[in-house]
């Protein structure tokens, strides 16, 4: 078996056996070695390895016949030989913590609504991202640079995330935080769940308030696709053994480059074109992904 599908329930719901049988017998049906189940978390994340079938094939054979029943799940297939990754490149804002911190930042300005509709038309590609933040932070100007410490407050992590980082860590591999957000944000997150570095953009403070300015260049999606190469290059890493993971527009093309990119409760245009997605669970889905089992979860 040189393939292995992923069958993962959210946390709300329950992986029956009926509906792992009923996607053994889709892999089957189309002339696939299929083995036998393999439950990583019982009733919520189950293995199924197989042979002679494209995992794109096995992917959607699985999505079809599980369509119309029972709870929603998320299903990846993958090459069995890589599927333990040794890079995480992670998106940081609606991915790893909960929130958009330059929408947050906009609640001080009474402008949340008006920057978070224009994030929103950023992550989804409608409008260009350099523009959209330059847009964004102009709107910000003459703020006190202590606010962030407030804003900071409302951050919160997005469930699965700690376990995440905390296990592929605790396993070698080697987590960073690349993010269209900011640094005053990234360093936190950095700090508070253990990733092994950061990179993000500055908000330009003169005398104890924002200018309304960031600091050039802005790391854009360009910026994240050539630091995912740049790691995977430093730490010497097959990109087939990286992972990346996000949500917007800007996240795609290191999606599309990792090993296994993840479109997490992405936008619709990131879930249409990444590798694979997640949108039901969390973030433990992607260790279920990786074939690590529920008791080997840390952090």
């Amino acid at each position: 078996m040189n393939a292995v599908a992923t069958l993962i329930a959210p946390r709300t719901a329950i992986l029956e056996e009926t509906a792992v049988q009923t996607a053994r017998a889709a892999l089957t049906a189309l002339g696939a070695d299929a083995g036998m189940p393999d439950w990583l978390a019982p009733g919520t994340a189950c293995d199924l390895p197989f042979g002679n079938l494209a995992p794109e094939q096995a992917e959607a054979a699985i999505r079809h016949a599980l369509g119309g029943a029972g709870a929603p799940l998320d299903i990846i297939a993958q090459p069995a030989a890589t599927r333990r990754k040794r890079l995480l490149v992670a998106d940081m804002e609606s991915t790893i913590i909960e929130q958009e911190m330059l929408d947050e930042l906009g609640d001080y300005v009474g402008l949340k609504d008006h920057i978070a509709a224009i994030t929103a038309r950023a992550m989804n590609g409608e409008i260009d991202f350099k523009e959209a933040v330059r847009e964004r932070v102009a709107l910000l100007k003459g703020l006190k640079e202590s606010v962030i410490d407030e804003v900071w407050q409302r951050a919160t992590l997005m469930p699965g995330a700690a376990q995440l980082v905390g296990t592929m860590r605790a396993n070698g591999t080697v987590c960073v935080l690349v993010s269209g957000g900011f640094r005053c944000f990234t360093g936190r997150v950095r700090t508070w769940i253990g990733f092994d570095d950061d990179r993000g953009n500055d908000l330009e403070v003169a005398d104890g308030e924002m200018t309304g300015k960031v600091v050039e260049p802005i790391l854009d999606k360009d910026s994240k696709l050539q630091a995912l190469l740049a790691y995977a290059g430093e730490h010497r890493v097959p990109m087939a053994e990286t992972m990346a993971v996000g949500d917007g527009a800007n996240d795609l093309p290191m999606l599309l480059a990792a090993g296994l990119g993840v479109a997490f409760h992405a936008k619709a245009v990131v879930a249409a074109e990444a590798r694979a997605r997640i949108d039901h669970g969390d973030l433990t889905a992607l260790l279920f992904a990786q074939g690590y089992r529920a008791t080997e979860f840390t952090g």
